[in-house]
């Protein structure tokens, strides 16, 4: 071991000349994206260039109502820079609170600072727990380690000596110690750890990955029937002004453009982070609320997840006819002489403060959570060792069978013990003589009953994962009604890989675990098809949190361990899980009814252009049409929809839901739409009153099965949909039926409303019996479709009730 002689820091004077010449530790924004890039992201798109040369060229015509479809491009816009900018907000606030503080030596005294507040060489003190935040070269170390796997892969922690280098991204798993910062800002590889640990992206989703594939497909469709279109319109109307055929072109192409797809879904995922923001969750990578809305399994650190940080000193219980107040002083020593105490030893130093002198140290050994102890060699008062019984002493002797009794009752047990070797040497467990059990009690979280109970009833299996005692695990387990679960010691686990997974899938509570094997836990089970998360708050969880498919972690917990997990629960309720799951299951269930919506709009508006196109006929409506239609049975509905309840659990198979009903909806959408264009249109053309009757018609059927897609999609049914059914039907048919007459009241009085014209006339009796025949044919095709597609997927199909059902 080498101690460098101490540095007392940078001066306020020299910090000072390195923010002048820019030598911070600047970091990128904390959510990832910068304002303007929220802005240009949502202004700057396809579907907005799309839209906006439909309009100019509408507007053109002179035909304003027509055009209003523009509206959307600001509506969209909007709404999605709004939501992303309080996302942003609220990523950006919790993030300065959950994020860890280093300690730096300025002037000789150390303070806590923002990360962004370092500047190139300052001194920065590091123990246990502590994430290394820019790069840098050790110039103190007393038996420092530092674990560097998420960098190099290798999972032995590193010695780390004055002189060494230590790398952005690693943690200190033991000892105490301080690094001179050499690379800050960009030039760190913390900035590179920032951007990935707390990006608002939807990259790597199986979501976001399907409405890619959605878009992908919609624009290769788009693309040669909207030229076929534009070719039919163009050609094929000799007798029509180009003012009409514009419009009946916009009317055919403005409806393929799945306008709400990507806004509602950027909405949906940031007004799930302002939701959870308000619980104290802050979510450090957006896929994470799809992640833990498909969670089957939950591995669960008992302490600090299950039961409260704080420990409590209990009793010391001597062994061997050891004296009592020789047992507490020692134990008073040790607290004292450990820089940086871990819980256990912080609760002895609370409970036995140190009277008189503290004894001169010679050698010291940090605990760790693989080798499960720690010691310290005092000059003339004895080498002293604490930590596991069964790891300490045989497990067949009678200490470690008392401190098994002791620890069932979900009790912490630790053994204070003498050796005959400095605790620092190869063989300093030889010659290990039992002195004391020490028992510390530990609060079970109140809302942890309830949270497993939760997790039981929605089929989530919980394995509880704990470098404790395996007694003393399955006794907290026990008292919060994980009645039954298997209790294995980690250590007795088998080596081959099948065997380990089989134990790990059908037991439920481990102890003795090492930060190893929680690793091995958390990949053998994603072996078995599972998706895992794994929660934990201490420095021996980085590992299985960053190898889990979703971490979360402790507010209070070690800077590392929170620096790599996706979700971070800021006021460390275990009971704030339950939330972040049902929130996950809103988001990803509600995006999929909204893909349905667009992607159906989409196909019958590809399909019916290409009948047009066939049969190469006038394209029966202009863009108001759509419009309507737009608004009363996929805009209104999708948004409201979007942002519901829905506890259904998230499952494989999104793309194949989606297209399985909403192509053939759109097809029957589609053809029977056309149908009643067939049996209706005059041969005269649509700019006469039969034409405008016709087109009517059609529109009528078309409205007609897209109330019943809005139908299907919203059910099961509960009072308030039903209600919002019944208003947006409503509306349909105060637009078919009366907008016509309220049109033609106005004009005399106001003739500026001939710009408003809705281009309807529903008094054709006979025309418009043939579009609710051609309508109730839509609605039992769609009804049937709706039936076969969930047992197709494998869905359970029901009108009323709630989706968890």
């Amino acid at each position: 071991m080498k101690i460098a002689a101490p540095a007392s820091g940078l001066s306020t004077a020299q910090v000072a000349e390195r923010v002048a010449a820019g030598l911070t530790n600047e970091l990128p924004p904390r959510s990832g994206r910068t304002a303007w890039d929220i802005v240009k992201t949502n202004v700057f798109t396809r579907i907005n260039f799309l839209l906006t040369v439909l309009f100019v060229m509408v507007i053109s015509t002179g035909s304003i109502v027509n055009a209003l479809f523009g509206l959307l491009v600001i509506i969209n816009s909007g709404i999605g820079i709004v939501q992303e900018l309080r996302a942003k907000a609220t990523l950006d606030n919790l993030a300065v609170v959950g994020e860890g503080k280093p300690v730096v030596r300025r002037n000789g005294v150390a303070a806590e600072l923002l990360c962004d507040q370092v500047v190139l060489d300052d001194i920065i003190e590091i123990g246990p727990g502590d994430q290394i935040v820019v790069d840098g070269e050790v110039v103190e170390a007393s038996y420092l380690e530092v674990d560097e796997s998420l960098l190099t892969g290798e999972s032995d922690a590193e010695v780390k000596q004055p002189g060494d280098q230590v790398m952005s991204g690693s943690f200190v798993v033991a000892g105490v110690g301080a690094f001179r910062a050499t690379k800050v800002g960009h030039d760190s590889y913390a900035a590179k750890l920032t951007a990935e640990a707390s990006k608002f992206s939807l990259a790597k989703s199986e979501l976001q990955a399907g409405v890619n594939t959605i878009l992908r497909l919609i624009t290769w469709l788009l693309i040669p029937v909207g030229l076929a279109t534009i070719w039919v319109q163009w050609t094929n109307n000799p007798g029509e002004s180009w003012q009409q055929i514009v419009l009946r072109m916009s009317g055919a192409l403005v409806p393929m453009v799945p306008e709400g797809l990507v806004l509602l879904t950027s909405v949906a995922f940031a007004v799930g982070v302002i939701r959870l923001g308000k619980l104290n969750v802050l979510v450090q990578e957006l896929p994470a609320i799809e992640g833990l809305a498909r969670v089957d399994v939950v591995c669960a650190d008992k302490t600090g997840t299950l039961t409260e940080n704080g420990l409590k000193f209990g009793d010391a219980e001597a062994l061997n006819g050891a004296n009592a107040d020789r047992i507490r002083q020692v134990l008073a020593q040790l607290a004292a002489a450990d820089p940086r105490p871990n819980a256990s030893m912080h609760a002895i130093a609370t409970d036995l403060v140190l009277v008189g002198q503290a004894w001169q140290v010679a050698a010291m050994a940090p605990f760790t959570s693989a080798k499960k102890w720690s010691g310290i060699s005092f000059v003339d008062q004895g080498n002293w060792v604490i930590g596991a019984p069964d790891v300490l002493t045989d497990l067949d002797s009678d200490t470690a069978k008392r401190a098994e009794a002791v620890g069932s009752s979900g009790r912490r047990v630790l053994l204070l013990a003498e050796t005959d070797c400095l605790v620092d040497s190869a063989g300093a467990l030889g010659g290990v003589s039992p002195v004391a059990l020490i028992v510390l009690t530990q609060k079970v979280r109140p809302e942890a009953a309830d949270t497993l109970a939760y997790f039981a009833a929605q089929g989530v299996a919980v394995k509880v994962i704990s470098g404790d005692n395996a007694a003393s695990v399955g006794a907290v387990t026990s008292s919060l009604g994980v009645a039954g679960a298997e209790v294995v010691d980690a250590r007795t686990l088998p080596e081959d890989e099948t065997a380990f997974a089989d134990k790990v899938e059908t037991a439920g509570v481990f102890g003795r675990v090492t930060p190893q094997q929680k690793r091995q836990m958390v990949a053998a089970l994603q072996s078995r098809g599972h998706t895992v998360t794994m929660t934990g708050d201490g420095v021996n969880d980085v590992l299985a949190i960053k190898d889990s498919d979703l971490g979360v972690a402790m507010g209070s917990g070690a800077a590392a361990t929170r620096a790599v997990a996706q979700i971070v629960l800021l006021d460390d309720s275990f009971a704030t899980l339950p939330h972040v799951v049902a929130e996950g299951r809103r988001v990803i269930g509600n995006i999929e009814r909204v893909a349905n919506f667009f992607l159906t709009k989409t196909m019958y508006s590809v399909f019916l252009a290409l009948l047009v196109v066939l049969w190469r006929v006038p394209f029966p409506f202009v863009p108001i049409h759509i419009t309507f239609v737009s608004w009363f049975t996929i805009g209104i509905p999708a948004t409201i929809l979007a942002l519901a309840p829905n506890a259904e659990r998230a499952r494989p198979g999104f793309l194949k839901r989606v297209l399985s009903f909403s192509i053939p909806s759109g097809i029957v959408v589609a053809v029977t739409s056309f149908a009643t264009y067939l049996l209706t249109k005059p041969t005269s053309g649509l700019d006469d009153v039969a034409g405008i009757q016709a087109s009517t018609a059609t529109l009528t059927t078309l409205m007609i099965g897209g109330v019943w897609v809005m139908v299907t999609n919203a059910r099961p049914y509960q009072w308030w949909k039903l209600l919002m059914i019944g208003l947006c039907s409503l509306a349909a048919y105060l637009t078919i039926f009366l907008m016509p007459g309220w049109y033609l009241a106005g004009v005399g009085s106001w003739p500026w409303l001939t710009k408003l014209n809705p281009q309807l006339d529903p008094l054709n009796p006979a025309m418009m019996g043939t579009a609710l025949w051609s309508g109730l044919v839509a609605i039992i095709v769609i009804e049937a479709l709706w039936w076969i597609s969930g047992r197709i997927t494998g869905r359970h199909r029901h009108i009323f009730g709630s989706l968890a059902d």
